[in-house]
């Protein structure tokens, strides 16, 4: 290929007997460099991202396993929740109208939505892929997301992880969550209690639960995921970027399957 376009007169051809002065490698890998993005867009190849949607339920292990993921590939972790309260804190374009819907009672727009998440890929740390939590959650942001990342020419979503753990054990995960709420520390009940019943191992102040916490108001959290998920995950299905994990799992099982995954994304 090289050689090819070396007598089309666009890139240069570093001779192996050729030597190199004072900046050694690094001229070999800045020339190397330029030579790859030279080729790449004359020949219309885009630099290759992984562009990633996490489903899942409240308890399911995302908040674990998305820095995994995030450090390993170098990808910015994109939870609408978040970054709609950043742009409504730094008081952008789109932060404002945010702004003004929640102020009035309403519910923020798709269209909003995905003008911060269009914002925010925007950003460095978003150059290899992203990660995305809590968003898209109907068809129709699905197809947004879509063009929205095909007209800013962002890559496209190669991967779609749905973190499957039976309801009885998210009942049983989140409704025995304790938090120090001065800290922000979390306990566990059963599967990481603190010290002493009740109380924060550092400060000695009572722990508390969540008020939503509780099993009656997560089961209708879960049967509203569940009905809205399945649409998503049927238009993910379809394009064959679909995949199902088992989350009730030690976490460094869930690690490895999701590398799995993502190796062949």
């Amino acid at each position: 290929i090289c050689t090819h376009f070396h007598e089309e007169r666009c890139c240069a051809v570093l001779e192996p007997t050729q030597r190199l002065g004072g900046g050694g490698m690094e001229t070999v890998r800045s020339a190397f460099d330029s030579v790859s993005v030279t080729l790449k867009s004359l020949v219309g190849i885009e630099e290759s991202k992984k562009n990633i949607i996490l489903v899942g339920p409240p308890g399911s292990g995302k908040g674990t396993q998305a820095p995994i993921i995030k450090e390993k590939y170098s990808l910015c972790h994109l939870a609408t929740g978040d970054l709609l309260r950043a742009a409504v804190a730094a008081g952008t374009e789109m932060g404002k109208k945010a702004k003004a819907v929640m102020e009035s009672g309403g519910l923020v727009s798709d269209e909003i939505v995905i003008g911060i998440i269009k914002d925010g890929i925007q950003s460095p740390e978003c150059s290899k892929g992203f990660i995305l939590d809590g968003f898209p959650r109907t068809v129709v942001q699905a197809e947004k997301l879509d063009e929205m990342l095909k007209a800013q020419k962002a890559g496209k979503i190669n991967s779609v992880i749905e973190f499957k753990v039976p309801d009885s054990v998210l009942v049983e995960r989140i409704c025995g969550r304790l938090v120090h709420a001065a800290s922000g520390r979390s306990y566990h009940e059963k599967f990481a209690p603190p010290k002493t019943p009740g109380v924060d191992d550092i400060t000695g102040e009572p722990l508390m639960k969540r008020k939503d916490d509780n099993e009656a108001t997560l089961t209708k959290r879960l049967d509203a995921f569940h009905s809205q998920t399945k649409p998503v995950v049927d238009y993910y299905s379809k394009q064959g970027l679909y995949s199902p994990v088992n989350a009730d799992q030690e976490a460094d099982t869930v690690k490895a399957t999701i590398a799995a995954i993502l190796a062949k994304a």
